[in-house]
């Protein structure tokens, strides 16, 4: 499963082949593997913001998780059952998930941002048997604990009306029979962001992690080097943090920073990622853009990045030109979707970077644009990304829903819903969402450039652009604009802002409205919701 040594892309990516174990289990991969071959190897380390950081060897997390493992099973958890995570980025979230895989039960992470109805929601569709969460998620499920007739079993790391987890770990054996998974038994359930419609519960095979990891070493340029090391903002609950981040570098043996969960403060993630010495970071887009707010980084923190990976929105042309010059590090931006990740990817050390594109195809994937119909597109035409079957990293289906997993395949195809085009290189840009392309006039009109040109304005810190509807127009394109500190909202700057777009694209693609709001609706993954900002702006029209 992992990428052969070669020095150019087109080589690499001819020679990959897959080789997944016929008894891939996630959980003895990342753990029991590595505790056999060096057990006392760093694979965790938890930053506290009083400098008393923690650390957890693969010994630690290969018994730590067993004895878990055993308290599940004491507990009436078997194969196939779900166990949801309400949890922050903490030893004890690995420590479940581990747990969890190697029983061949089902985990289903959840954000601990989710409201009570979200949460219910998913609880309900998943049918949880057991949850794992801390005191303040505790608060949150004695809300809804009644109607939720298959939540037999709660479990608290920190105290409250549950069982305790660390007492569960300390009764039970370190030792523990791992279940025999094939690659296609189910292992993780991650529900969609909903930014479209309802989430979906997207559930994967144990060959998921295995289709990760040539996309982690090509994002980040021969992972893992010497003094490699690992940090993402990212919820672990999202397929982002889990699957781009913190799985494949326990599995390559790279040791893994987790930060407590808070509000993104860019002078706090600089500080982790200096303090904690992070070889390589995950920042989403949005993350990065907000990054920008603090002057001349590198002066202030002792930073070592080696690389940075990004997905989860378009980073535009303004983003990785700003981080090529403030950071000193190219950012290889890289794309997939919580039914499948990673399967386009930028990789400046293998050649493969171009400012405003995802990327090419990842090696072991193949990736194009196709039609409705799932028939490949020309060169330069626009279209749906499309995703061949069938790929180790492409989901088993959607979680009771037969008829939604079949209409997300055509011609072969999995079909991704985002639209973008393929140039003569093989470099694929995406536009947005199919729901989020805008027409106007005529024309259709992506999102992502417009926000791309918007963000490069100085007053500009995020901005998000959709189609409002007009009677004239079919739609016009406005702006929602979250403004940089030190900069006031004004009918004057909105004009300034409105020019500089006009000027750098063109007449159609300018927003005709600019409005000024405090924050962005975004999903927990940082993803910004249009459908909402969509249906505020049908309500004005109207």
């Amino acid at each position: 499963m992992k990428l052969p040594t070669r020095d150019r892309y087109d080589d690499l990516y001819r020679d990959f082949s897959w080789e997944i174990p016929e008894d891939f289990n996630i959980g003895r991969a990342v753990s029991d593997e590595w505790a056999e071959r060096a057990p006392d190897r760093i694979c965790l380390e938890h930053f506290s913001p009083d400098g008393r950081h923690l650390s957890m060897t693969y010994r630690m997390l290969s018994e730590r998780s067993s004895s878990f493992a055993n308290a599940l099973t004491s507990l009436g958890i078997r194969c196939g059952d779900r166990v949801a995570l309400l949890l922050p980025q903490c030893f004890e979230t690995v420590i479940a998930h581990v747990a969890i895989y190697k029983l061949g039960a089902i985990a289903v992470p959840l954000a601990l941002l989710f409201g009570v109805e979200a949460l219910e929601y998913r609880l309900k569709t998943s049918g949880a048997a057991a949850i794992v969460t801390n005191s303040f998620g505790l608060e949150r499920v004695k809300q809804i604990r009644e109607s939720l007739s298959e939540l037999k079993t709660v479990i608290s790391i920190d105290g409250g009306e549950a069982l305790a987890f660390g007492a569960l770990v300390e009764a039970h054996p370190p030792l523990f029979e791992v279940a025999e998974t094939g690659p296609d038994a189910p292992a993780l359930m991650i529900f969609t962001s909903g930014t479209t419609g309802p989430p979906k519960g997207a559930l994967h095979g144990h060959r998921v992690l295995a289709g990760h990891i040539p996309g982690m070493q090509f994002a980040h340029e021969g992972f893992p080097q010497p003094g490699d090391k690992v940090w993402t903002p990212s919820d672990w609950a999202w397929a982002g943090g889990l699957l781009n981040a913190l799985l494949p570098s326990l599995l390559l043996g790279a040791p893994v920073v987790s930060s407590p969960a808070q509000k993104f403060d860019a002078d706090m993630a600089y500080r982790i990622m200096a303090e904690m010495k992070v070889q390589n970071a995950f920042i989403p887009p949005t993350a990065l853009r907000l990054l920008k707010s603090v002057s001349d980084p590198r002066t202030k923190y002792d930073l070592n990045l080696r690389t940075i990976g990004s997905a989860g929105e378009s980073l535009g042309r303004e983003t990785y030109e700003w981080a090529r010059q403030t950071l000193g590090v190219t950012v290889n931006e890289f794309y997939g979707q919580t039914e499948c990740n990673f399967v386009i990817s930028s990789s400046a050390a293998y050649g493969v970077t171009k400012a405003g594109a995802i990327g090419r195809a990842a090696p072991g994937h193949r990736v194009a644009i196709v039609n409705a119909s799932g028939e490949e597109m020309p060169a330069g035409e626009t279209g749906q990304i499309g995703i061949k079957a069938p790929d180790p990293v492409m989901f088993l289906g959607y979680w009771n829903d037969e008829e939604a997993t079949r209409k997300k395949y055509a011609g072969g195809w999995l079909m991704t819903g985002d639209i973008g085009h393929q140039d003569e290189e093989g470099y694929i840009t995406f536009h947005g969402r199919d729901d989020d392309v805008i027409t106007s006039s005529g024309y259709r009109i992506g999102p992502a450039e417009i926000e791309d040109c918007l963000v490069g304005h100085p007053a500009v810190q995020l901005a998000a652009a959709i189609g409002k509807p007009d009677p004239l127009r079919t739609e016009i394109v406005k702006a929602y604009v979250v403004l940089s500190p030190g900069y006031t909202a004004s009918e004057a700057l909105g004009a300034e802002i409105r020019e500089w777009v006009k000027m750098r694209l063109s007449m159609h693609e300018y927003p005709r409205e600019v409005e000024f709001v405090d924050a962005l609706p975004l999903t927990t993954t940082g993803k910004v919701i249009r459908r909402l900002l969509r249906e505020r702006a049908a309500a004005e029209a109207a």
